[in-house]
């Protein structure tokens, strides 16, 4: 059976940056489980991923446009800092939820002082090059369950 639109697929996968850094990996979990062809994976890996069979294994390297996209520099911003809660202290790295102009997006402190907050709306891997190895290790039929809520249970 190959990988191909509406099938189940189990992979094992390490994710790193170009200097090698682990990122994310499935390594000591059970392996991630998806529905193909439903975006439940970033586009890149998805696209790289169709028509292999059960034992692939694969070095696929993602370019931004087709995981977290291109770094929008328009999604950096500048808030007073009374408009964040003072305990607990608020520190660089810190997440929040913001209303962006499409409903609420994450936000990361990326810079602060006495009197602002750089908060930047982008995802963390926003303009990088995403580096997988995967291998696939099994593949099936979905339920009609799975199929109707559009994901893997």
């Amino acid at each position: 059976m190959k990988i191909e639109k509406n099938k189940i697929v189990l992979i094992d996968y390490t994710l790193t940056d170009n200097d090698g850094v682990v990122i994310d990996t499935s390594q000591g979990r059970e392996p991630l489980k998806y529905l193909h062809g439903t975006g439940a994976l970033i586009s890149g890996l998805e696209k790289e991923l169709e028509g292999k069979e059960v034992g692939a294994k694969l070095d696929i390297a993602v370019k931004p446009e087709d995981g977290y996209g291109l770094r929008n520099e328009a999604l950096l911003q500048k808030v007073p800092t009374e408009h964040f809660p003072t305990e607990p202290a608020i520190q660089v790295g810190m997440q929040f939820q913001a209303d962006g102009p499409q409903g609420p997006i994450l936000v990361t402190i990326i810079d602060l002082n006495h009197t602002e907050v750089t908060v930047d709306g982008n995802h963390p891997l926003a303009g990088a090059t995403l580096n997988f190895k995967v291998e696939v290790k099994e593949i099936k039929e979905p339920t009609e369950e799975e199929l109707s809520h559009g994901h893997s249970h």
